[in-house]
C-alpha cells in the first residue's frame, strides 16, 4: 500500500491539471459520472494515503489499497482495471484497481489534518494525547493508525521503530517521556527522508532494517515476525531495539 510521501509525489504529477475543466470522464466506480463533464478541477488535496480531487460542490476521494496505481496523460492498462480516468484538453489522470468515493465538501471539513505527518499543520501535541490516552497499545498499531499518524505505512514504521531503539511489540504506557517524543518526531523526520529519496528513485538503498536480514550496527540476525492487531510484519533487532 502507497505510503503518505508516495501520495504526496502522486499529487505532484496531477497537479498540472488544477484548474482545467474535464472534458471526459469513464471507468467503473460507482457513481454518475456525465455530471463531471464541464467541471472546473479547483484543487488537488492529500491527506495520509488518500487523495482529492476538489470541485466546486463535491470532492473525488481516491484510495490506491494494496494494489491501485495510476497513469498520467497515457491510458495504458485494461479497461476493466479502471476505476476513474478523467480527460482534460491537455492529457488525463487514471485510476487503477482502487477505491473511488464521490464525497460532499462537508466531508472535507471534517478531516483532522493536523494528524497527517505531512500536512503543513501537523499537530505534535494532538498526536502525543492521543497516545498517552492509549497506553496499551502497541507501539507498531500506534505507528499504523491512521487517526494518530496519518500517512504512516509498514516501512514507515519499521525504519522509525529501528531509528529510535524501540521493539514494535512495546506498549505505548511503557515508553519513558523522551521515547514518546522520538517516536513522534520521527515519524514525521522518516517520512519526509522517504518523500526526498523516493523522488531520487533511491529509498530502498537506505532501508535499515524493512526487508533485511542483519541489523546494520551489530550484525547479528533480524527478527521479522507479524506484530500487533493488524498482524503487518516487523523487522526489528533484538539487540539494538528495546523491548518496553
Amino acid at each position: 500500500m502507497p505510503e503518505g510521501p508516495t501520495i504526496l509525489l502522486m499529487k505532484e504529477d496531477l497537479q498540472k491539471f488544477a484548474g482545467k475543466k474535464v472534458i471526459d470522464v469513464f471507468g467503473d466506480a460507482n457513481f454518475e459520472k456525465e455530471p463531471l463533464k464541464g467541471e472546473i478541477l479547483r484543487e488537488i488535496k492529500t491527506f495520509g494515503k488518500q487523495t482529492y480531487l476538489v470541485f466546486d460542490e463535491f470532492a473525488i476521494r481516491i484510495h490506491l489499497l494494496m494494489f491501485g496505481s495510476y497513469i498520467v496523460d497515457e491510458h495504458l492498462q485494461s479497461e476493466k482495471n479502471l476505476r476513474l480516468g478523467l480527460q482534460f484538453k491537455t492529457g488525463g489522470m487514471y485510476f487503477y484497481t482502487c477505491n473511488v468515493k464521490l464525497v460532499d465538501l462537508e466531508f472535507l471539513s471534517k478531516i483532522d489534518w493536523e494528524a497527517d505527518v505531512m500536512n503543513d499543520d501537523w499537530n505534535t501535541k494532538k498526536a502525543e494525547e492521543k497516545l498517552d490516552s492509549n497506553p496499551k497499545m502497541m507501539v507498531c498499531d500506534a505507528l499504523m493508525d491512521q487517526d494518530i499518524f496519518s500517512g504512516v505505512g509498514n516501512i514507515i514504521k519499521n525504519e522509525v521503530l529501528f531509528r529510535i531503539g524501540v521493539q514494535p511489540e512495546s506498549l505505548l504506557g511503557n515508553l519513558p517521556p523522551k521515547k514518546v517524543k522520538e517516536l513522534i518526531a520521527e515519524a514525521r523526520n522518516y517520512s519526509f527522508d522517504f518523500l526526498k529519496w523516493k523522488s531520487q528513485s533511491v529509498l530502498k538503498k537506505h532501508w535499515q532494517v524493512y526487508s533485511k536480514n542483519t541489523c546494520p550496527i551489530c550484525g547479528q540476525k533480524l527478527i521479522k515476525k507479524n506484530t500487533g492487531l493488524g498482524k503487518r510484519s516487523s523487522f526489528y533487532c533484538e539487540k539494538d531495539q528495546k523491548l518496553y
